[in-house]
């Protein structure tokens, strides 16, 4: 009984892969390689919190099957765009009806921009699972990525770290981890993942140091 599920979970994920190639056209830091780790994530946070993994795997496949850019006026839109075009294509896959309306929740609530609260907790699962893949080392990687893609500057040469002046990540990539990531911690919404989370933020403020201490040499 357990072969036969984990094979069918093996089909929709086939599924899952084939519609975000023919259906997406993320960015670096959106890649399928981030599509990957959130699921891994989720999987891992679905086991300690008793979630069910039939509305998580899904919306954690799924959940940036539209993009919109970072800078984009409409961001904030992101999720819920996804969260349509997801529950259309699961709808046309025959994927089991009774877990579809979680699933858009899910994807409607992931986003940091959105200010969508979570309503389940397959919900609060995705939504730290996509955050904790936005900080620690793969966290600093991705801000990184972003920033370079955005043509933004390493930080303000006059100060380097906003400590006088207001953090201001549409122009320095390191306000960034002020403005956001050393904050997503305090937002995690699951047990494992405020566990995690403050283990990864703990590593961002050691590298952080590291960069103060070469950028002031």
């Amino acid at each position: 009984m357990q072969a036969e599920k984990i094979e069918q979970w093996a089909i929709w994920e086939q599924r899952f892969a084939r519609f975000l190639e023919q259906e997406t056209d993320a960015d670096a830091a959106h890649d399928n390689a981030h599509i990957q780790r959130v699921v891994a994530n989720a999987r891992v946070l679905a086991a300690k919190e008793n979630a069910r993994l039939e509305i998580i795997v899904p919306a954690a496949w799924l959940h940036d099957c539209v993009t919109v850019p970072k800078n984009a006026s409409n961001r904030s839109l992101a999720s819920q765009q996804a969260a349509e075009r997801a529950g259309q294509f699961l709808q046309e896959s025959a994927y089991p009806a009774k877990y579809i309306p979680a699933i858009v929740q899910a994807i409607t609530a992931h986003s940091f921009s959105a200010q969508v609260e979570p309503e389940t907790v397959e919900a609060r699962v995705v939504q730290d699972a996509d955050r904790l893949d936005a900080i620690g080392a793969i966290g600093i990687a991705r801000c990184f990525m972003v920033g370079g893609a955005l043509s933004t500057r390493l930080y303000d040469p006059l100060e380097p770290f906003p400590e006088s002046r207001p953090a201001d990540d549409t122009a320095n990539v390191i306000d960034h981890f002020y403005v956001k990531l050393l904050t997503l911690a305090e937002t995690m919404k699951t047990k494992a993942g405020r566990e995690e989370a403050l283990g990864r933020t703990t590593f961002m403020r050691r590298y952080l140091d590291q960069l103060r201490q070469e950028i002031q040499a």
